[in-house]
């Protein structure tokens, strides 16, 4: 689904994240659907705060491959990508903001950054959560 890249988009995208895991069979309070749900907000506030164009939306699609849950979320910037892998650096405690890929890293099985396939500017940073 398309979002705004503005902070009502972005909560939008973590409400429909929510909503779909327990339409799945993950209830809105197992640890599942929080742990993906808070997955999927970061990567949306991310996008809108870090990968945001004047009149461009960001794209959230959430799966299911291989027993896994998969939350992919596209924006249009190619020049501001994040550190790959789990080598994420923590942020100094009195700092305000930095944590949301430190979290993304800490709570997925894996996660990364690839070019968007349709040839567009921007870039897809995905992640992956095993449900228990």
């Amino acid at each position: 689904m398309w979002f705004s890249s503005t902070p009502r988009g972005a909560r939008l995208a973590r409400r429909l994240v929510s909503h779909r895991l327990s339409e799945w069979g993950h209830p809105y309070t197992g640890t599942v659907n929080e742990t993906v749900t808070l997955i999927a907000a970061e990567l949306a506030a991310n996008a809108v705060s870090h990968g945001r164009l004047p009149d461009r939306d960001f794209h959230l699609h959430l799966s299911l491959p291989h027993g896994l849950i998969r939350v992919e979320v596209t924006d249009s910037r190619i020049w501001t990508k994040p550190a790959l892998g789990r080598s994420v650096p923590v942020p100094d405690p009195d700092a305000e903001s930095g944590r949301g890929l430190l979290l993304v890293s800490l709570l997925s099985h894996r996660w990364g950054v690839i070019p968007r396939p349709d040839g567009e500017p921007g870039k897809i940073v995905w992640a992956e959560v095993k449900p228990d």
